[in-house]
């Protein structure tokens, strides 16, 4: 006979499973808490009442019954269906591996669902082998609730500020300004860059005022409707008037809040953020289960270790008090209520969190889980409470929105496009610049970038999974020096470059991915007006020598000494030079006729109101017409001045335009008339200034001009097409 046969089969000590198995009913239904056992193939072998209330029907047990779990339907947190075979009861069942806190979705027949906590545990012999396994889980429903209502209240407040209707801006005790929305940026004008990070003594207009509003705030008084001018980056004066209050720290003033209403009235904006670094540094231990009984009158008849950690007292202490005594006078009335209702048979169990203090005075929250253990007549024996220590975990769950919140406020304050993914590519969030560079609203879910279309810089369409992100995320390297083109819905594009970086866990394992699209519009612009300018600077120079060269030839051909011809030359020189001023001004690109013909005229006559009347259709010429308009009008005012209507007091001059379109593009037309001055008569001959008028409308711009010597004053028409883009 071996070792093993020398022992009486009827010693074997039951293992768990089997101690399970064999527990009465009311035994089970005292756990506080839904409970089901599974047999070594999956199949249902016990459960409690507590289980079939929250599971919403009655499965049948054993083989050919309810297999695994006794849900009508099981789902994922997101929604996804669960098979019964690939919930974590069968993972428990076929590995052995223990499930703790997991969330699934449970579906009754009704069509209800509810958030369970599911701890599974596999349940083993003696020689380790798996004969079942026991499932433990809890209704959480009203915890995520919660959370979705915090998340939505965070939005709200952050929507309020940023898109309040009245002005709002925080500034440091240094009066430095820290933040300001975008009401508060339109209302003076300027950009977030321009604004932020400025003393907010800049943008008063009365020193005394904005010195008195920051020493009042200093010492501790609150400001309501205090006037004050502000200057606005367009050089006006906005009246306003400022509500505001500081907040202090360790008396120091921290930071004041003010609303900035035009021409009503300001107040605070924002409250301060209440982060506190001692919450920061401290450490939580891990939340602990503690059981107690308790009898009809709430004495407590057992408790366990854990109990007495979490309340701070002796085992002996506890036995000798009701759960009342250490219940906190918040919470006192509704514990005592639903426990007389549980002693009278009303309630089988109940569920409170309350809040209880510990000797020290120091309140601490409780999960309070309620059943009752009955005799066979159904009288109430005792109350088994279960009770876990929230406080630390509720603690921490503000830190966590807090920081989010920080970090989220943090990325939505950048002016750069930034929006981050998850390690498959699909988008967990993006910031209100991401919105206004890509011209949408991305999804959350999305995949790669926010933006709608992508094309190369060399105009070849770019598929999104080919994009830098995508790039990014599947070689797990950071991607620089790259440049790409966004096209919005609306159908204009956006050249930008990203910087795009996975991110990793503790580990090193990719996580996901974020990227910063900087919009590269005007840098672009400016190397394309820069090769322009080189571009039409090489022609203009060109052109230009040769109309000097050609006004020296012809100046010095038809003047009557050598001091008229330098004289003469001199001033067509100036005119030139004027006309290349302008455009220099405006970067050798399009010009306002109007602005053109006043730069032009009004140096030469000087300001007299009344005098010269300069109007026309709105239209902007290219550099070639500018230049050639500039010698012709020149000419024609130095004539007017010397010899025509300008030359007396009583002369009058009117330069008029319009422009008709044509199938080629579209006419314009000046007109030049003199009046009041004295008679005039044909010349003798033509000379060089008439020439070179001709040389510019005719030759230069391929079009029409026509000088009349009316007795009444010079009457000067010319015409030439210039393109649609200029009109």
């Amino acid at each position: 006979m071996s070792n093993i046969e020398a022992f009486p089969l009827e010693t074997r000590t039951p293992s768990e499973y089997e101690s399970l198995v064999s527990m009465s009913a009311n035994a089970l239904d005292a756990i506080p808490g839904a409970v089901y056992l599974c047999d070594r193939q999956g199949w249902l072998a016990r459960y409690n009442s507590e289980a079939e209330a929250l599971w919403g029907r009655t499965p049948i047990l054993g083989e050919g019954g309810d297999r695994f779990c006794g849900s009508y339907r099981l789902f994922l947190p997101d929604g996804t269906p669960l098979a019964f075979e690939d919930c974590p009861m069968a993972s428990a069942l076929e590995d052995g591996a223990a499930t703790r806190n997991q969330e699934v979705l449970i579906e009754r027949p009704d069509g209800t669902r509810i958030v369970a906590l599911v701890n599974i545990r596999a349940l083993k012999d003696a020689q380790g082998v798996i004969q079942g396994a026991i499932n433990c889980f809890q209704d959480v429903s009203a915890h995520h609730d919660l959370e979705q209502e915090l998340r939505r209240k965070n939005a709200d407040l952050e929507d309020f500020f940023e898109n309040s209707a009245v002005g709002l801006h925080i500034v440091s005790g240094d009066g430095i300004i820290l933040r300001a929305n975008k009401a508060e940026l339109a209302l003076l004008g300027y950009s977030a860059d321009e604004y932020i990070g400025r003393p907010i003594a800049d943008f008063h207009a009365d020193e005394p005022v904005i010195g008195d509003i920051l020493g009042k705030l200093s010492s501790g008084e609150c400001l309501e409707s205090y006037p004050a001018r502000l200057k606005a980056k367009d050089g006006s004066i906005k009246y306003v008037t400022i509500t505001s209050n500081g907040r202090f720290e360790d008396g120091k003033l921290f930071n004041t809040r003010c609303f900035t209403v035009d021409m009503t009235c300001v107040h605070a904006a924002e409250t301060a953020r209440k982060e506190s670094d001692d919450r920061l540094s401290a450490t939580y231990e891990a939340a602990t289960i503690g059981i107690a009984e308790s009898g009809a009158d709430g004495r407590l008849l057992r408790v366990n270790d854990a109990l007495c950690n979490m309340l701070g007292r002796s085992r002996e202490e506890l036995l000798d008090m009701t759960f009342l005594d250490y219940t906190h006078t918040d919470s006192l009335d509704q514990d005592a209520a639903l426990y007389a209702r549980q002693v009278a048979g009303e309630l089988d169990h109940y569920v409170l969190r309350k809040r209880a203090f510990k000797p020290d005075g120091e309140t601490v929250y409780l999960d309070i889980h309620s059943s009752s253990v009955r005799d066979t007549h159904g009288g109430f024996r005792y109350g088994v409470r279960v009770l876990q220590d929230v406080t630390l975990a509720r603690r921490m769950e503000n830190q966590v929105r807090e920081s989010e919140r920080h970090m989220r406020n943090l990325l939505e304050a950048l002016p750069a496009a930034v929006y981050t993914t998850d390690a498959q590519g699909r988008i967990t969030f993006f910031n209100r610049a991401a919105v206004e560079l890509s011209g949408r609203t991305p999804q959350l879910g999305d995949l790669w970038c926010v933006t709608w279309k992508l094309f190369n810089t060399d105009g070849s369409f770019l598929p999104h999974d080919q994009c830098p992100m995508a790039v990014a995320l599947k070689e797990n390297r950071p991607i620089r020096g790259v440049e790409a083109v966004a096209e919005r819905p609306d159908g204009s594009r956006v050249p930008f470059t990203p910087f795009p970086t996975p991110l990793h866990d503790a580990e090193g394992n990719l996580i996901g991915a974020i990227n910063m699209l900087v919009d590269i519009t005007e840098r672009k612009q400016a190397e394309d007006r820069q090769k322009t300018l080189i571009d039409e600077l090489n022609h203009r120079v060109k052109n230009t020598l040769a109309t000097v060269q050609s006004l020296a030839a012809q100046t010095s051909r038809n003047a009557q000494s050598a001091k008229d011809g330098y004289n003469r030359f001199e001033a067509r020189l100036l005119a030139l030079s004027r006309a290349h001023d302008l455009l220099t001004r405006r970067h050798w690109g399009q010009t306002p006729l109007a602005s053109l013909a006043q730069e032009v005229l009004l140096p030469i006559f000087g300001a007299e109101p009344g005098r010269v009347t300069i109007e026309g259709d709105a239209i902007d010429v290219d550099t070639r017409v500018a230049l050639s308009l500039t010698m012709t009008l020149n000419e024609l005012a130095i004539n007017a001045l010397k010899y025509g209507a300008m030359s007396v007091e009583t002369g009058r001059l009117s330069v008029n335009w319009n422009v008709q379109a044509q199938s080629n593009g579209v006419l314009l037309t000046v007109d030049w008339r003199e009046q009041d001055g004295p008679p005039v008569s044909p010349p003798e001959h033509e000379g060089l200034g008439s020439r070179l008028m001709k040389r510019c409308i005719e030759r230069d711009l391929g079009g029409i001009f026509v000088m009349t010597y009316a007795p009444e004053g010079v009457l000067c028409r010319f015409s030439f097409m210039v393109t649609e883009h200029s009109a």
